[in-house]
């Protein structure tokens, strides 16, 4: 396994991420990989998604892993909006890329993320396949606060809101949440396949989410709930097996030691 640092300017910010590469034979399959919106400040213990990333790289995938803007060693601020560019960027990237395989590009989101994928999936044709981990259908708990600037003051305490001058407007930020909702983008997907995954004691997002995404979706679709589980599911085995398996059968590749 190889890996290599990615900076990418979107927006004027830097955008940082790992990008993994399995042995064998390229072209590879390629998962690009989304992570939540942070609820508080990392453990110190925490390693993010380099393990998630290193698990799907020993399948015979090319992965790559990013923090969006206002996470990690990425710059500016959390703006959900400007996820959607931050993937977008990400997907063009690889698009450059010999050791990608470009019919084979999947998306694996969690959280907000998964919501992310959902968004730029169904306006990116690029994209093969997503993934879907504990996904709210809507951002509710975001769009129905009665105060913005509550939220906002959360986020700065945790430094994902970095800036003393943003937002510009609390309503405006507040409305990118209320735009990127993936049960108005889900149906987009279709034809190409979609996989939901949801704990069962989803503490987050409840496994309502779920059910109503794949009312909307298109076909071909998957619904999957892993029962007893919360709403980590990178941190969950049964949940991130199901994930390979998924991904490794319509990426059409066999189990690779």
């Amino acid at each position: 396994m190889r890996t290599k640092v990615v900076t990418l300017e979107v927006d004027g910010l830097n955008i940082v991420g790992q990008f993994y590469l399995p042995a064998g034979k390229m072209p590879y399959p390629t998962v690009c990989v989304c992570h939540g919106i942070p609820a508080g400040i990392p453990a110190p213990n925490d390693r993010g998604y380099a393990m998630s990333a290193e698990q799907i790289c020993r399948q015979g995938f090319a992965v790559l892993i990013f923090n969006f803007r206002g996470t990690g060693d990425s710059g500016g601020n959390l703006d959900i909006l400007g996820w959607t560019r931050d993937l977008k960027a990400a997907i063009d990237y690889l698009g450059t890329l010999p050791e990608v395989d470009k019919s084979r590009l999947s998306l694996l989101g969690f959280s907000g993320g998964a919501a992310v994928s959902v968004y730029v999936a169904s306006q990116d044709k690029r994209v093969s396949s997503v993934v879907s981990c504990a996904g709210p259908a809507e951002f509710t708990f975001f769009t129905q606060v009665d105060e913005p600037q509550s939220l906002i003051d959360h986020f700065r305490s945790i430094g994902a809101i970095r800036d003393d001058d943003f937002p510009h407007s609390a309503e405006e930020w507040l409305g990118g949440f209320k735009l990127v909702n993936p049960i108005d983008y889900v149906a987009g997907i279709a034809p190409r396949p979609l996989l939901l995954v949801h704990g069962s004691e989803d503490e987050t997002v409840e496994v309502s989410h779920a059910y109503k995404l794949y009312a909307r979706a298109g076909e071909p679709k998957q619904l999957i709930i892993v029962d007893g589980a919360g709403h980590r599911l990178r941190q969950n085995d049964r949940a991130m097996a199901i994930v390979l398996d998924w991904l490794k059968s319509h990426a059409r590749i066999g189990f690779i030691n």
